[in-house]
């Protein structure tokens, strides 16, 4: 049966189970990053570390380097970990980038697929060639592309995207902007690819996402990516502010009144979708609905394309198909320069948007 605390305003509900791991259990999943025979011959120093490893484990040494928050926080005597203050001043030197007037547009052009022909699929998707010609489309416009091919989690050693762990659901300011879930040395939860994505996203004026459809739905490398963004819609810049990941002081602070900052808020995007049996107006309208929440501006009517290439055909012979389908690629052209516009009108002032100034009586 759950458990749960009272406090003054919520109530924080537990019992969900016990996950910790027997030190027995903890070595052999340890170890089994170092399946390779060639190994073998470094054991006695695998031991050592499968030690370092378990203390870290054993005591829930999350976040193990870190300094007091200083002066711009709300506690400024709180630590904070060094990772997370780095991604912060990230996002903060992409944001002064992003408003300066003077600096060239730029595009995040996102290539959602998780194919890559230097894995075992071996051979390119037909989202990198169409993610592609909407970058080449940008830049003889003069836009610097910042191009963004997710299946680099699949083909390069060290890319992870951990899955977001919700905290947004207990209460909005315990979800941090910059997340501050990860890094989590601890449970051996690294390499997370967010800390160098979060910058990337800011610093764009317009994102442009080429995604296929798998199984009806957005593919993983995206949806990993769509879950962490979760903060920029209202998170959190101040961890202090809860104590780190107190839910009890978290649901507090809500309760108590909370802006929900829109971090990303005025930029333009497209969306291009394709697939080749069903699910492309699905999730069309899914990225279409979540890039509006974040208040991000659509590129007009070009914004959302959702096209089927191939329908029902072998996929042996899908590339040819696209080959064919010029329709399509002047199309996926068309999302690059409506969005290079839209950034133009914005940039320039001229754009206004419809509901600007509208009080929003239902916040998130």
């Amino acid at each position: 049966m759950a458990r749960t605390k009272r406090t003054k305003h919520a109530r924080v509900v537990t019992g969900q189970g016990n996950f910790t791991l027997s030190r027995a259990e903890m070595k052999k999943r340890f170890l089994e990053r170092f399946y390779d025979p060639a190994f073998e011959k470094a054991a006695p120093e695998l031991e050592k570390l499968v030690e370092l490893a378990w203390q870290a484990y054993d005591e829930y040494r999350k976040s193990p380097r870190g300094r007091p928050a200083g002066a711009q926080f709300a506690d400024p005597k709180f630590e904070l970990p060094l990772e997370w203050l780095e991604t912060r001043k990230q996002i903060h030197a992409a944001e002064r980038r992003q408003k300066d007037k003077r600096s060239r547009s730029r595009v995040l052009v996102i290539c959602a697929s998780p194919r890559n022909d230097q894995t075992c699929p071996g051979e390119m998707s037909k989202t990198f060639r169409l993610a592609s010609l909407a970058r080449d489309a940008l830049k003889r416009k003069r836009i610097d592309v910042d191009f963004l091919d997710l299946s680099a989690i699949n083909a390069e050693y060290g890319r992870t995207i951990h899955p977001c762990k919700a905290c947004v659901s207990t209460a909005q300011p315990l979800c941090n902007w910059p997340c501050s879930c990860y890094p989590n040395h601890a449970l051996g939860q690294t390499n997370d690819w967010m800390n160098e994505l979060y910058p990337r996203w800011v610093a764009a004026h317009g994102v442009l996402i080429v995604t296929p459809v798998n199984w009806y739905q957005a593919p993983s490398v995206l949806k990993l990516m769509i879950d962490r963004l979760v903060c920029a819609d209202g998170g959190n810049p101040d961890p202090t502010t809860t104590g780190g990941k107190d839910p009890e002081r978290a649901k507090d602070l809500e309760l108590a009144g909370w802006n929900y900052p829109k971090h990303l808020a005025g930029r333009a995007f497209s969306v291009v979708v394709h697939g080749d049996a069903a699910g492309v107006e699905t999730l069309r309208r899914m990225l279409v609905d979540w890039l509006t929440d974040l208040e991000l501006i659509p590129a007009g009517p070009e914004a959302g394309l959702g096209r089927y290439l191939g329908y029902y055909q072998p996929y042996a012979t899908s590339h040819d198909d696209l080959d064919r389908d010029v329709d399509l690629q002047a199309e996926v052209k068309n999302a690059a320069l409506a969005l290079a516009e839209t950034i133009k009108q914005i940039r320039s002032g001229r754009y206004r948007r419809p509901d600007e100034g509208l009080d929003e009586p239902r916040k998130k």
